[in-house]
């Protein structure tokens, strides 16, 4: 006999497996469908977390060989033990989806292993790993299947000499040479771990500049930064042809050619919703595959929802899990919304790179009349007794309202420092509400404050 819960959420990553969590807490009998052998999805397994494991290894390692001495501490021969720093990746992401699971049993949610198929509204079959198939009845189905990655038309992946992210965070050995195709997230920083650890890299961009979603000033920034790194950029570089070979990988380009051992294809994602059912359910969905769905998170299907990287906007973890909570809310009633302006993105490269809000090119393509305010880490004073003063923070203010438009910082510890922008953006805060707040020093976040009072003109440290 067919089982029944009040919501069944396809896809146990970020965005499914908290969507199926804040039912379970509003009392809904709830159930996960996931077709892998752990819960996390993408991101826990194969994306987030394992790659900000190997990029804080590898930073660590370049810290030990080149940045201790200053402090005082000599050490003497530093080598690379790959497999161990692998094995540490593995345990990490381990312990980690076997938390969600832990999580799944604590808020009483079934997990049923396997693909899932939406047959008719309220209806899914679930097809395991042996083929068997069972049915389940649901009242409310949440799609956040995410997504994979975008393919480019004559590169065939192959995980050996041409490699996704997948194959990039399980390489047995360091590539001689490592071209990557790609100057966004993914492409940066796993071409920065694998420079760290001693491969020749080098990122070829169609585009005049990397990270193209953020603020120019940032992307320009970091380029400076990756290149004095020893990271190699071709940018406005059309790819033309790729051929493999014995010995690695021929890149065919605009203006000539680039030989690697190892490729990284780094193009970005696509949404992952084929072999769902959608065609015939007639849930509509853009060229991209994306799922069109209301501010509520409903498709044009009743009782079908989706979520994550399955629908329009930034592919980020954080976006997903917030859209898996509202949606939960939705489906009991309530009427939460969600500000992807306040969204913060984050570039997990050294410095690291992290903005909410508006960038100067949005706001001058919009005809906003708005204000800078920027402040270097070379004057902060944590940054200089940290060794670490390389980037700045830049707030854009409406020229009239001084309302928080837009937050960018690169530097050290962005990731972290990005949040107090966050919550100024949710709470609608002006620039003078951040300059007037207390900050400890020293502290990094002091550069915030100091940006906020330079768009008046007011900058005490500088």
């Amino acid at each position: 006999m067919a089982e029944r819960y009040d919501v069944l959420v396809i896809g146990g990553g970020p965005g499914g497996y908290v969507a199926a969590i804040r039912a379970a807490q509003l009392g809904f009998r709830t159930a996960c469908v996931e077709r892998r052998e752990t819960l996390g999805g993408t991101c826990l397994n194969i994306g987030c977390i394992p790659s900000k494991a190997l990029l804080h290894s590898s930073e660590r390692l370049v810290e030990a060989r080149e940045r201790l001495a200053e402090h005082g501490i000599r050490v003497g021969e530093v080598a690379l033990d790959l497999a161990a720093m692998m094995a540490r990746k593995d345990k990490v992401v381990a312990g980690l989806t076997r938390g969600v699971e832990f999580l799944f049993r604590k808020n009483r949610i079934d997990w049923k292993k396997g693909t899932g198929r939406i047959a008719a509204p309220g209806r899914v079959v679930v097809t395991a790993a042996d083929g068997s198939e069972s049915e389940i009845f649901a009242s409310s189905i949440v799609i956040a299947t995410g997504s994979e990655p975008t393919p480019l038309a004559g590169i065939a992946i192959d995980e050996e000499r041409i490699l996704s992210s997948t194959g990039a965070l399980a390489l047995s050995r360091v590539p001689r040479t490592l071209a990557v195709i790609g100057g966004g997230y993914i492409g940066l920083e796993l071409g920065s771990v694998w420079q760290r650890l001693g491969a020749k890299v080098t990122v070829i961009e169609a585009l005049d500049r990397v990270v193209p979603s953020m603020d120019g000033e940032l992307g320009r920034t970091l380029l400076r930064a990756l290149s004095r790194q020893g990271i190699e950029f071709r940018l406005q570089a059309r790819l033309l042809a790729v051929r493999k070979g014995e010995a690695g990988v021929s890149l065919e380009l605009e203006g000539g050619s680039l030989d690697a051992e190892i490729v990284l294809l780094a193009v970005g994602r696509r949404p992952l919703t084929d072999g769902l059912g959608l065609e015939s359910l007639g849930v509509e969905r853009d060229g991209s595959g994306a799922i069109a769905v209301d501010p509520g998170f409903a498709t044009n299907v009743p009782g079908i929802y989706a979520i994550g990287d399955a629908i329009r906007g930034p592919m980020l973890a954080h976006k997903a899990s917030e859209e898996g909570i509202a949606v939960a809310e939705r489906i009991a009633g309530q009427k939460p919304s969600i500000d992807y302006d306040r969204v913060p993105a984050v570039v997990y490269t050294f410095p690291e790179v992290a903005s909410v809000g508006k960038t100067e090119e949005e706001l001058k393509a919009a005809g906003t009349d708005y204000r800078v305010g920027k402040f270097p880490f070379t004057a902060n004073p944590r940054a200089r007794t940290n060794g670490e003063t390389e980037g700045f923070v830049k707030v854009l203010a409406g020229k009239e309202t001084d309302r928080v438009l837009g937050v960018h910082i690169i530097g050290a510890d962005a990731s972290t420092m990005i949040a107090e922008a966050v919550l100024a953006k949710e709470f609608g805060a002006s620039a003078e509400d951040i300059a007037r707040t207390s900050h400890a020093h020293p502290t990094l976040s002091e550069a915030i404050k100091e940006a906020a009072l330079a768009t008046d003109g007011r900058v005490i440290h500088m």
